[in-house]
């Protein structure tokens, strides 16, 4: 009878198996694997796959809840991952997360700015962020990310914050829509945005579902969680 896999076992056939799409994708496309961010989506899983994933050699992880992500970092804090926060973020615990998320990527008004870089000066350490542009129609329900004509002040916001560095975009695909057709005008309001901004070269899109298409329209960071860890656990 053959032995079960652990489950570092499952983990790293997940991950070998994204690597190597994402290989392809970036080949298919010009570049290179070392040109992509993998950001593996810890939500819902336990501490403990966060200490395989590192052992298996990922640097960044990615949450969408507090207090789930400030919780597991507390439990994880000894790995040196970088702690993406990625989910919507309401203005009353931005100060929060800007205390202990290297990485927020879901800025998309200039009170998350202020707030962040509150929880940021708590600290006394500097957090990198991205802001969130809506590839979604005016007046979408659930609607999340800011304009594109909004992004120009957003990012003024957090030149002037003193605590918060401003590292690129970050979007996530409409599902009624191809998700090549998205990343690509995302593509495009990222070439306009680094024309004006040289440093914001960071272009996070694409999650287990759609990163192939994303590191087609030049996405530098994806965040895959169920295509790695498996099926989210039941219990929230």
């Amino acid at each position: 009878m053959s032995t079960p896999p652990t489950r570092r076992d499952q983990i790293a056939a997940g991950l070998d198996d994204v690597r190597h799409r994402i290989a392809e994708a970036a080949s298919t496309s010009g570049r290179t694997a070392d040109d992509v961010t993998l950001v593996v989506v810890t939500k819902f899983f336990p501490a403990s796959d966060v200490r395989l994933l590192a052992g298996l050699g990922i640097t960044d992880v990615g949450e969408n809840r507090h207090p789930e992500a400030g919780d597991k970092l507390a439990e994880s804090g000894d790995l040196g991952l970088r702690w993406h926060f990625i989910g919507g973020l309401q203005s009353n615990k931005a100060a929060v997360v800007g205390s202990y998320a290297d990485v927020v990527e879901s800025v998309d008004r200039i009170k998350l700015v202020n707030a962040l870089n509150r929880g940021a000066h708590e600290r006394a350490h500097p957090v990198d962020v991205l802001l969130q542009v809506s590839l979604d129609p005016a007046g979408t329900e659930g609607r999340a990310g800011a304009d594109p004509q909004d992004l120009s002040a957003l990012a003024d916001a957090v030149d002037g914050s003193g605590m918060l560095t401003l590292r690129g975009l970050m979007a996530v695909a409409p599902l009624d829509e191809e998700p090549r057709a998205a990343f690509d005008r995302l593509a495009a309001v990222h070439a306009s945005f680094v024309a004006e901004r040289p440093e914001a070269t960071w272009l996070s899109a694409g999650m287990s579902n759609d990163f192939e298409e994303a590191i087609g329209a030049g996405a530098t960071h994806v965040r895959v969680g169920s295509a790695i860890l498996g099926a989210r656990p039941s219990i929230k």
